[in-house]
Formats: C-alpha cells, structure tokens, sequence
C-alpha cells in the first residue's frame, strides 16, 4: 500500500519491530490516535519490520490491543524496513535494542533520533518531572502562530532534548529498553507486550498533549 506523503509541518515517527504484525503496529495504531487528539494533522505515524511478514495484517489479539486502546487496527499490511522508508524520518521508535542496531544498519544518520520506545518514554516522564518542579520555566513552543509548525519544530528538537537526560533513566536492567515478542506464542504473551508497551504510548502521548502549541 503506497502511504501519502506527509505534508513538511507534520512531524514524521516510525515504530519498528521484527515482523511488522505484533508490536510495531500497536504502537503505530495506538500512537497515531492519541497525537491526532493532541495535536490534529500534526504526526503521521507509521511502521515496519526488520525481517516483515510482508502484506499480512496485525495479528488477531494486537488489533484486540488496538482496539480496546481506542486504535484503527484496520487496513494494516506489513511492510519491510528499508532506507528508503527511513528518509526523512524524524522519530525512530523501536521494541527492541536490537532493533536499534539494524534501523542504524539502514542509515546512520539516524543515531541520534532512534530509541526503544521504552527508554524514549522514560526519558520524556524525567523531562516532564523537570517541567512541573517548581521554579522550572516553560519552553514555550511558536512559529508565527502556525501551530503544526511550533509543533513540528518542537519535536525535532526532541530527540536532543530527551537523550540529555539519558543518564537520569536508566533501568536496572537493560531488558527493560524491550517489548517481549509474542509472535506465535500464547495470549498471556500478548498480555505482557500490553503491559510493556501501553504505559511507554502513554507517556508519549502525555508528553505531546503538555506541550501541544496553543
């Protein structure tokens, strides 16, 4: 299916995982919905796989996910990750370390705007903390009153923003960076990439309504 360009003011994420039918496209789904609430027209969110079941759909219990969240699961067809789906990107948002290495494989000019979706996440809560602690100033976001472009331009200074606080979001564990694939195993492994995946979409989601442009 061949996706519509993005107009220049929106601002363009990609979500990766494996096979392009599990994870990513909860991500995806889920993401595009909570940002056209945020900030309308403002993102197009997509997704591919590293090694993608090209063509199938999102699995049966992921659109379940997909649904219940609020999401689109339909018209979904599974894509292969490529260079070319990676230009101009301006967010790269994996489920896997691994999956990092290969988005960065394809293109590595993307090193410093690709990141679990998990440790993105963390990383935004440390910047939303900061925000809301006394005394912290707002970092108000204009562009000659054109809101998708304020909101663009904020988010592609995002990536440089999040990853200084890096340090202060680490996990205990570095399997914590991941989103368990289900892939051909039980619905209670569905369940966990749920309970992984969900609060990470909704802290990005929270980040993207506390700074919307007004």
């Amino acid at each position: 299916m061949q996706l519509p360009e993005p107009a220049p003011a929106q601002v363009r994420i990609l979500t990766v995982c494996t096979g392009n039918i599990c994870r990513s496209p909860v991500a995806e789904r889920l993401l595009q919905a909570g940002l056209d609430q945020a900030v309308p027209g403002g993102f197009v969110v997509t997704s591919a796989g590293t090694r993608a079941l090209v063509g199938e759909p999102i699995q049966p219990p992921s659109a379940d996910i997909v649904r219940t969240f609020g999401g689109n699961a339909e018209g979904f067809a599974a894509r292969q990750l490529t260079s070319k789906i990676l230009r101009g990107v301006d967010l790269v948002l994996t489920m896997t370390s691994g999956h990092r290495g290969e988005v960065l494989q394809l293109d590595a000019s993307l090193l410093k705007r690709t990141f679990t979706i998990r440790e993105f996440a963390r990383m935004l809560d440390v910047l939303d903390d900061r925000a809301a602690a006394p005394g912290a100033t707002e970092e108000a976001a204009h562009d000659g009153g054109d809101r998708l472009a304020a909101n663009a331009a904020f988010w592609r200074g995002l990536p440089a923003r999040a990853a200084a606080v890096r340090h202060l979001s680490l996990p205990a564990d570095s399997s914590e960076n991941d989103i368990i694939d289900p892939y051909r195993r039980g619905l209670e492994v569905y369940h966990q990439m749920e309970d992984e995946l969900a609060p990470a979409i909704v802290s990005i989601l929270r980040h993207a309504r506390l700074n919307a442009p007004a």
